[in-house]
């Protein structure tokens, strides 16, 4: 029995499978389906270039159409380049790669994997310290001279398995925080004669110590990058995306009762973390 294809599914099929969300969707998949539904115009993919616009011209049985300006230009295909010297390990760039063509470890150097790299620049905004340059790779090819269906394929193969760990992984967090917080609940029971049991005291004041040493190493190892010149270049306009995570931390920070004054230091009174001054 010959499995029937929907109209989405031939569109997919002839995108490049970049996931660059160039086109104003999460990637190539849901943009597929919005041009399947009368929904997307089919010249809103800059990765295909003009070939690619032809081939979902044909499926749509519509005339070709010049790329949409808004969505970007034509352009050979680049390659991420991780200027290794100025990688500080956040991992905000592997989180952001939509096929897991970075490596690394947290407070590690990351590098790119270059023949899983499809181009598709997110992972640049997110990086605090601008160490990420792409870099055109395919001389004067553009569009499907510059990439292959092999690689296409390819690319949404590891787009899918990137897509299924994000799943498992989030749902494996809801069940620590699910877990945590009936831990929290329990411990917060007081006992009948009202006191904190000294283990809650003591755990406590475990997890205040590490918190504090944890921000002392980031304040040493960002005066020591400043010291070098190699401080974030993009602190005083950054990205929407990385202000959002600025953001979330200044508010957990806000939640444990820390301020800028919980940050050791010359001239403070308190210069050893977790201990009261």
């Amino acid at each position: 029995m010959t499995e029937s294809r929907s109209l989405a599914d031939h569109l997919e099929d002839a995108l490049p499978q970049t996931q660059c969300t160039k086109c104003g969707y999460d990637g190539c998949r849901p943009y597929a389906e919005a041009m399947a539904r009368g929904q997307a115009q089919h010249n809103q993919c800059p990765p295909g270039g003009a070939q690619g616009v032809a081939r979902l011209a044909n499926l749509l049985g519509k005339p070709p159409l010049p790329l949409n300006p808004a969505n970007g230009v034509e352009r050979p295909r680049p390659r991420a380049l991780i200027d290794e010297s100025l990688c500080i390990g956040c991992t905000l760039c592997m989180q952001a790669c939509p096929v897991d063509a970075i490596v690394g470890a947290a407070k590690q150097m990351h590098t790119v994997v270059e023949a899983l790299c499809t181009g598709c620049d997110l992972c640049v905004p997110p990086c605090p310290v601008d160490c990420i340059a792409m870099v055109p790779v395919t001389g004067d090819l553009t569009g499907w001279d510059a990439w292959s269906q092999a690689q296409a394929d390819a690319a949404r193969e590891r787009y899918e398995q990137h897509q299924a760990r994000r799943r498992r992984e989030q749902a494996a967090q809801e069940a620590r925080l699910a877990a945590k917080a009936a831990r929290l609940a329990a411990a917060q029971a007081q006992p009948p004669d009202g006191n904190t049991p000294p283990a809650i005291d003591a755990a406590a004041a475990r997890k205040q110590a590490i918190i504090q040493a944890a921000l002392e190493r980031a304040r040493q190892k960002k005066e020591t990058l400043r010291q070098q010149g190699l401080g974030p270049k993009n602190i005083d306009n950054p990205s929407a995306q990385t202000q959002a995570q600025i953001d979330q931390v200044e508010a957990r920070r806000r939640r444990l009762g820390l301020n800028d004054d919980d940050l050791p230091g010359p001239g403070k009174p308190n210069d050893q973390p977790g201990t009261p001054s």
